[in-house]
């Protein structure tokens, strides 16, 4: 067995081939953040994207994608934005990961959304949930799991959808849209998001922007980024934008105008967008990791991913496990402990008001 290095761009069609059809065998890897296309439009943008190629003999058996930073730091391509991570490859694969890194010139890799079934997952790693909806069984039986397990949710969600047409206007729901308009109206209302809640606005960095618009252009029968806005009286009101494979639409960007925030209409969204891509053939919505109050109302699953590192011995993992391991745990015991949670939560709001005041 041995690994070559290529850029993105480096690697022939033959072999772009044969990493979807690796990605099609296993169900593990049914998720657009390890399709091809996805680690190809962001090494248009990052330079410092690369993909491991393992060979066994003459065929290729595996590929690992990953983002190569100073000192040998290696991370997931796109790090922090991606909700899978790690190696697509043949069932029953089995491969060092020390000499992996060594191959890779790697001598960390760290990190949070590692799936199933990985080279990479050994029992030390923290696994976490990842909600899903599930729609393998049809629309109808997800929304009769909806009626039995969150039912004054989903009662309440199509009352609010009612009141809203009632008070404002006619609901509209454009699915799959390939404009840019209403995408830079739903990355506004993710700024403002980001601004209220104390976190940090993704869409300041620029190639993240272009990355979002390259995705919305790209479309295949296998991959393609998914842009979908509901309208009432033709003014934009919520929002998604996210990656699909050809049966799974992971969830990455989801936004709405606060104006309209009495009727819950993120909630109304996910509904419409959930109806519309089951139509479409999608039997999986990946919400991602992270504890969110809307996810816990309309998921009907669960996948794992995991969190940790994978390291050679020598001072350059010494120094990242200093760095960054106890940093993660404590973000763990917070994200664990739901008092710990709200507190952080409220904490962050109350940094993301005083901002936007001091901002203006």
């Amino acid at each position: 067995m041995h690994v070559t290095l290529a850029l993105p761009r480096e690697l022939g069609h033959d072999e772009v081939n044969r990493w979807r059809a690796l990605q099609e065998a296993d169900s593990a890897f049914d998720n657009p953040f390890l399709s091809p296309e996805f680690t190809l439009t962001v090494g248009e943008l990052r330079d410092v994207v690369r993909v491991a190629v393992i060979h066994d003999g003459p065929d290729i058996v595996g590929f690992f994608p990953f983002e190569r930073h100073p000192l040998g730091i290696g991370k997931p391509v796109a790090a922090g934005l991606t909700d899978a991570q790690g190696l697509v490859h043949a069932k029953d694969l089995q491969i060092d990961p020390a000499r992996l890194l060594k191959e890779c010139g790697l001598a960390v890799y760290e990190f949070d959304h590692l799936v199933s079934g990985q080279p990479l997952l050994g029992t030390r790693h923290e696994r976490h949930p990842s909600p899903i909806i599930d729609l393998r069984d049809g629309w109808d039986r997800y929304t009769g799991s909806l009626l039995e397990h969150s039912g004054k949710t989903y009662k309440s969600t199509l009352a609010k959808s009612r009141k809203l047409q009632r008070e404002v206007g006619s609901l509209r729901h454009d699915y799959a849209t390939a404009e840019l308009e209403p995408l830079r109206v739903l990355l506004g209302w993710k700024t403002d998001q980001y601004r209220r809640t104390g976190r940090t606005d993704r869409f300041a960095q620029q190639w993240i922007v272009e990355l979002v618009e390259r995705l919305l252009a790209t479309q295949s029968e296998s991959f393609a980024g998914v842009l979908d806005m509901i309208y009432v009286d033709e003014r934009p009101v919520a929002g998604h934008f996210g990656l699909r494979t050809r049966t799974t639409l992971a969830g990455w960007f989801p936004a709405y105008d606060t104006r309209f925030a009495k009727y819950s209409p993120g909630l109304i969204h996910h509904l419409a967008m959930a109806e519309r891509a089951a139509a479409t053939g999608i039997q999986v919505i990946d919400m991602g990791r992270g504890q969110k109050e809307y996810k816990d109302k309309l998921k009907n699953g669960e996948l794992e991913v995991a969190e940790g590192r994978v390291a050679r011995l020598g001072p350059v993992a010494g120094v990242h496990w200093v760095m960054r391991v106890p940093v993660r745990k404590t973000r763990a015991t917070v994200m664990a402990n739901p008092l710990l949670l709200k507190t952080a939560d409220k904490t962050l709001k109350t940094y993301g008001r005083l901002r936007t005041v001091l901002q203006r």
